[in-house]
């Protein structure tokens, strides 16, 4: 945190999407590693569907990006979350950004109100010992790794 970052406000998690600030948008997120997952997309009918695959950047122990800052510039494809994008089935249906643009409230085990970070592996929501890189599988082989434990 440096001296210009925003404050975090009592029970921001509470208010809509749009009306926070940068570091509270970024503290709404439980560190699942869901979003870091590949998904593919059936071109006809446009489903979209998960993989256990995660993406080479994700720490898969900890579940989070080796390269955030840099992220959008190594992984062209990133998902950069927004309003509309938390509105998709791109991101899981226990993600909290989708919770709140859907007007829902946070689960119990999120960190911000359990006060615990270790409460979303706990939960069996965190990707940790459960993905593969995406670089160790060949992408014709993708398909082979569909899975039906992360709910969009």
């Amino acid at each position: 945190m440096t001296l210009t970052d925003p404050p975090l406000r009592d029970r921001f998690w509470t208010l809509p999407l749009g009306q926070l600030n940068s570091r509270e948008w970024e503290a709404l997120c439980d560190g699942c590693g869901r979003c870091c997952l590949v998904k593919l997309e059936d071109e006809d009918s446009g489903e979209v569907v998960f993989t256990d695959l995660s993406c080479r950047y994700l720490d898969i122990r900890r579940c989070r990006c080796q390269v955030y800052a840099q992220r959008r510039r190594k992984v062209p494809g990133c998902l950069q979350v927004t309003e509309e994008m938390a509105r998709s089935d791109w991101l899981p249906a226990s993600c909290a950004y989708r919770l709140r643009a859907e007007d829902k409230p946070l689960p119990e085990w999120h960190p911000l109100l359990s006060g615990d970070p270790g409460s979303v592996r706990a939960a069996g929501i965190s990707v940790a010992g459960h993905v593969v890189p995406e670089n160790r599988v060949a992408e014709r082989d993708w398909e082979d790794h569909v899975i039906h434990w992360v709910e969009n």
